[in-house]
This record gives C-alpha cells, sequence and structure tokens, in this order.
C-alpha cells in the first residue's frame, strides 16, 4: 500500500515496447465488465422471475428434486452469463483486429489521432498502469456510415454530426485495478481534452456500456452528457436484450 491518493504519474505517448502490457491491459480491461454486467442482469426483476420458474418446472419435472430446480435455474443463470461474455469477447476481439491490431499505423502516424500510457514507479521501474486514445473525425464520415460503430450498432445520425467538421472520440480508456481511485483516470481524461483542444476539434465523444457505472460518473464530473443509446451489438439481438446492456454515447463540447 506505498502508492498514495496524490500519486503523480508520467502520461506519454504509446511505444512499440509497450505492445505486450497495452494488449493485457485492453483484455483485461474489458472482461471485466463480464460481472458486473452479469449481476446486473441476473437481478432484474424479470429474470428472477423467469428464474424462479425455471426452477419450479425443474421442480416439478424432477419429481420435487431440489437438485433439478437448482440445475434448471443453474441452466438459466449460465445462458446470462454466456451472453454478457459474447457481447464483450466479441467487442473486445473486434478492436484487436481493427485500430489495436497496428497502434502505430493506426494512431501515432496519423496526426489526427493519439494513443498514450500512463506510467508509474514501481520499485524504481516504471510499470505502464493505464492507457487512453483519440480518433480524430470529419463530420461527413458519419453521413454514409452507422453511429456507435465500435459497437456495431448504428443508429439515427444528428444534425450535430453533419455541422461539426471535426472532433475527436475517445476509446481504449482504462487503468489497471491496483490504481484505481488515485486520479489517473482524471489525468488520462485531461491528456484526451489537452489533444482535442489543440487540434482544434469542437468536441469529445464516447462510447460506453450501461454496466460501467464508476466511468460514467466520471465522464459526468468532466461534463460529458448522454446523446444517445441502443441495445444493438455484434452479437445477436435477443442477447443484448436478456443481457440487458446498452450503448451510450456521451459527448463533451470543448
Amino acid at each position: 500500500m506505498a502508492q498514495k491518493n496524490n500519486f503523480q504519474f508520467s502520461i506519454r505517448e504509446y511505444r512499440a515496447s509497450d505492445q505486450h502490457v497495452v494488449m493485457s491491459l485492453f483484455r483485461d480491461g474489458i472482461l471485466e465488465h463480464v460481472y458486473p454486467a452479469f449481476f446486473n442482469a441476473i437481478s432484474n426483476p424479470d429474470h428472477v422471475g423467469i428464474a424462479l420458474s425455471i426452477s419450479m418446472a425443474g421442480y416439478v419435472l424432477g419429481g420435487s428434486s431440489y437438485f433439478q430446480a437448482l440445475l434448471f435455474g443453474s441452466a438459466w443463470a449460465g445462458l446470462i452469463y454466456y451472453f454478457c461474455h459474447d457481447i464483450y469477447e466479441g467487442y473486445m476481439m473486434r478492436r484487436l483486429s481493427t485500430d489495436m491490431a497496428n497502434i502505430q499505423a493506426n494512431y501515432l502516424e496519423k496526426p489526427d489521432n493519439g494513443f498514450w500510457v500512463a506510467e508509474a514507479d514501481v520499485n524504481g521501474q516504471s510499470k505502464v498502469v493505464g492507457m487512453v486514445a483519440v480518433m480524430g473525425k470529419k463530420g461527413e464520415e458519419e453521413e454514409g456510415g452507422e453511429r456507435f460503430d465500435n459497437w456495431n450498432g448504428g443508429g439515427p445520425e444528428s444534425a450535430q454530426d453533419a455541422e461539426d467538421r471535426s472532433y475527436g472520440e475517445m476509446s481504449h480508456m482504462v487503468v489497471a485495478f491496483p490504481w484505481r481511485r488515485q486520479n489517473l483516470g482524471s489525468q488520462l481524461m485531461q491528456k484526451a481534452l489537452d489533444f482535442c483542444k489543440e487540434h482544434g476539434y469542437t468536441r469529445l465523444i464516447l462510447d460506453i456500456s450501461s454496466p460501467q457505472t464508476a466511468a460514467i460518473s466520471l465522464y459526468q464530473k468532466f461534463g460529458f452528457v448522454q446523446t444517445g443509446s441502443h441495445s444493438n451489438t455484434h452479437a445477436n439481438r435477443w442477447f443484448s436484450k436478456l443481457a440487458r446492456i446498452n450503448v451510450i454515447r456521451m459527448e463533451k463540447f470543448i
């Protein structure tokens, strides 16, 4: 517990030597949302009712077997967990095969984009403990495409999108678990905002899943507001509905 709440982190541009730790941090940062999403879904009154009904059916079909009742109820819970895991794993694999496949080419070699990592001094050695990325966008890029594309969703384009000529899209905001609640998320957010200001972007947007309540609270503190929401992901639409995961779009004008 050597870290203090006012610990100073060093935020720098991504290097090729960071690839292994960044990929690991990204995977962990995405898949950690599976359990919160699962517990949020399974505690929903509708799912509780279904689980009880299925358990009762198992009890009756099993000849008053409590084991059969437990087995049937567990099967329903396992199905909900699978849906949650499939959604997040699918998103992770999609990003690993697109922009994260070559960070150097997709971010550092493009002046409108940026990718940074946060380092902490651990026993005299620098350790990557966080990251964030911003991709510059043009207003006309969205005119013929889909919104919320990273989650493979989509939705109607807003008039504001057409009017704004350029803006930043933030992604891959991840802080390693032992280094949370030490203001690192705020420092990474400020880095992204400063980058957008330097490039003349009128706003910064991001997409986030509804179970990420702590991150949503952080963004709201920075003045982000919700501008859209949908439940369409790469997965079967029933997976998203039963998992009760929504993709939320938030933005802040700069």
